[in-house]
């Protein structure tokens, strides 16, 4: 069968080859790769900034936004042949720590997890592939190829239940939510807080074409100033840019009593000049709390798989808007502007959302 792998830290590296059949060792559901998709952390591990391959292998299978179709599955198992499934990415490290026996591997404490196209086992860019039954998710069957959206869903759908749980900790009715970026996370996010009924403000670089005009399509409000320039502070801010300035630019302008949820990956090697001092007097006197978020576990997946199915089916077929051929795959890794989230189509007999 054919996959996309990539040797770890060696850039240039990538290519799509011939290799064996996933082992039985995987798990004995066997899936047909549709559709994988492109984020940032794939485009890194291209650029040789970092992933890790299985033991004992120089090649990494990349992938890990997935949707494929059960071919084969046990008969007591939660999915059948025929449906539409997601593959979790994280597995719990092997000790296991605190967390990770309880099935909360997003929150490992000792590094030790492994991570399918990123992190010591094979990803989801291969024509088929394996898994076991506690790490796939059934999709809803009438979302089709917007199925391939589910993981990065589930990264929103567990920043969103930090808010709510950081929140609770005094009485809880926020009435607005700002998201800086509006990426693929980030109109995501913008999805969850409509459909929990706040009044959600985008903030992103661009100031027309696709990104606004789907913001706007959400009945959400979009800008493209600087974060202190919406004249209100949020009562919640979750940022999906990872750009410094825009971080702290947030954190200034948390609402009183406010919870920001960092998502997005500072590159690091960026110094900005600002007053510590009045950050931490703010912060402290309102009660205002930040947090980060990384990942996601199995009750996050779950989440993301209702919010997808109650989503508007024409709102999301705007996300992915450019799909690109398995032998075509690097046209993938080249970024517009107007792009929100490109997939590599690995069967062209790809299911539409109806």
């Amino acid at each position: 069968m054919r996959a996309l792998t990539v040797v770890p830290l060696q850039a240039g590296s990538a290519a799509l080859i011939d290799m064996e059949e996933p082992p039985e060792s995987d798990g004995p559901i066997l899936v047909e790769t549709l559709a994988v998709g492109i984020c940032g952390t794939d485009i890194e591990i291209l650029s040789g900034a970092y992933g890790w391959s299985p033991p004992g292998r120089e090649r990494l299978v990349l992938g890990h936004e997935s949707l494929g179709r059960v071919l084969e599955a046990p008969a007591d198992g939660p999915v059948a042949k025929g449906d539409l499934v997601v593959g979790i990415v994280r597995r719990p490290d092997p000790v296991p720590c605190a967390n990770c026996a309880v099935m909360e591997w997003d929150f490992c404490r000792n590094g030790q997890y492994t991570e399918r196209g990123i992190k010591g086992h094979d990803g989801y860019l291969s024509e088929r592939y394996r898994i076991t039954p506690d790490f796939v998710v059934k999709v809803d069957s009438q979302l089709g190829i917007l199925g391939v959206l589910l993981e990065p869903t589930s990264v929103v759908a567990k920043a969103w239940e930090e808010v709510d749980r950081i929140g609770g900790r005094a009485h809880w009715a926020p009435h607005t939510v700002l998201i800086t970026g509006a990426g693929p996370i980030g109109l995501l996010a913008a999805l969850l807080g409509v459909q929990r009924g706040l009044e959600v403000h985008v903030l992103d670089r661009m100031t027309e074409g696709v990104k606004p005009d789907l913001v706007r399509a959400l009945g959400a409000t979009y800008h493209s100033g600087p974060v202190h320039s919406i004249g209100f502070n949020p009562d919640v801010i979750i940022e999906c840019t990872g750009v410094s300035s825009v971080i702290l630019d947030a954190m200034s302008n948390v609402g009183v009593g406010g919870v920001m949820c960092l998502t997005g990956v500072s590159s690091g090697g960026h110094e900005i000049n600002f007053d510590e001092g009045a950050m931490n007097r703010s912060m402290v006197l309102e009660n205002v709390a930040v947090v980060g978020s990384v990942n996601a576990n199995r009750r996050h997946y779950d989440s993301a798989a209702l919010a997808l199915a109650a989503a508007d089916r024409d709102w999301l077929a705007g996300l992915v808007n450019r799909r690109v051929p398995l032998e075509k795959w690097s046209e993938a890794l080249t970024r517009n502007d107007n792009d929100v989230k490109v997939v590599i189509e690995v069967n062209p007999e790809m299911p539409t959302s109806t």
